[in-house]
């Protein structure tokens, strides 16, 4: 049995729940998926080097809850470290901060793996900035990014990241993660949700990145979502945070692409166009898509979640976000075309 196989490992991930028909209901409320799946995967296409695999998950305790949930996972994560040698002193700097979670919250910690050609997993894992509830999360990220010596890049990424008076509102802290492994591209990452926003909004928070073209950013936004306004699902910046520099370094934009089709039969169809763009590998969209999918593409809306799009370091490229569909599909609407 190879403990870095992606079947084994998520099988590890899924826990006491893995065996769990799909004719009951969840056994915890995941926000992972819209059906409540712990579970999304996507296919990241690369510039520079081969296309990966990822699997974003929530750990669900036996008996789940938020806080046993974050402890299932730390067990988890003590498992692969033991394994697979993960580097662990930037999480143990923070992990006190965030381990005050509301029992309400919506999550505590979700963990990622990516599998890339050749090489060992790499894993990830995922704080909810605003598990303490929504006003504290601006001073607990700060605090986070002090201990690990990054206040000033985080300053200067609010500066454009957030819209005048709206942080906490309109734009709010949704991930503070880590990558749990040692090398010039392990990355610290945060993640602002854009409510009601526009793409010139998305543009404005990608310009405090040095190698971000802003009009590029627009211009995927209006293509992916062929709206105006993201008044429903919001738009998403994320940003590369690296030691020493007083800007990030890395930026990337998630379009909530199920939110703004009418199934996913057109879902694809804007991902293929924005793939031709980058002229990247439509085949494997669809071997992916044909992986994950139990249902005609226009029987649905939801399978192909976000689209996203990485500019600057480390790697630039594309993301499909495909979900399980578990426990629901949810139907068509009127926008399709």
């Amino acid at each position: 049995m190879d403990p870095g196989d992606p079947a084994e490992l998520l099988k590890d991930l899924l826990g006491p729940h893995g065996d769990r028909p799909l004719s009951k209901s969840p056994a915890w409320p995941s926000e992972v998926a819209d059906d409540n799946s712990p579970v999304e995967f996507s296919v990241a296409w690369n510039q520079t080097e081969p296309p990966s695999l990822r699997i974003l998950a929530e750990v669900i305790d036996a008996a789940p809850g938020v806080h046993a949930n974050m402890a299932s996972t730390y067990d988890f994560l003590d498992r692969q470290t033991a394994r697979h040698g993960l580097r662990t002193d930037r999480l143990d700097a923070v992990r006190d901060l965030f381990g005050a979670a509301c029992p309400d919250a919506a999550f505590a910690l979700w963990c990622s793996l990516v599998f890339r050609s050749g090489r060992r997993p790499e894993f990830k894992v995922y704080f909810n900035p605003e598990a303490q509830g929504v006003h504290r999360s601006p001073g607990l990220v700060a605090e986070a990014l002090t201990r690990l010596g990054l206040a000033a890049s985080y300053r200067a990424m609010l500066d454009h990241a957030a819209r005048p008076g709206e942080l906490g509102r309109l734009d709010r802290l949704s991930f503070f993660a880590l990558d749990l492994h040692d090398g010039p591209q392990s990355r610290v990452k945060l993640y602002v949700s854009h409510h009601d926003a526009q793409p010139r909004d998305a543009a404005r928070a990608a310009a405090v990145v040095d190698e971000v073209h802003a009009a590029e950013v627009a211009e995927f936004c209006a293509l992916a979502g062929r709206v105006g306004l993201f008044t429903g699902r919001p738009l998403v910046s994320s940003y590369t945070l690296t030691e020493g520099l007083a800007r990030p370094t890395g930026y990337s934009v998630y379009v909530p692409i199920r939110g703004y089709v009418g199934d996913d039969r057109e879902a694809r169809e804007r991902v293929l166009e924005l793939m031709s763009r980058y002229d990247l590998d439509h085949d494997l969209l669809d071997r992916a898509i044909d992986a994950v999918a139990r249902r005609p593409l226009e029987q649905g809306a939801g399978l192909i979640a976000h689209v996203a799009l990485r500019l600057g370091r480390p790697r630039p490229g594309l993301t499909v976000y495909l979900s399980a569909e578990a426990y629901g599909v949810a139907s068509p609407t009127h926008l399709a075309a």
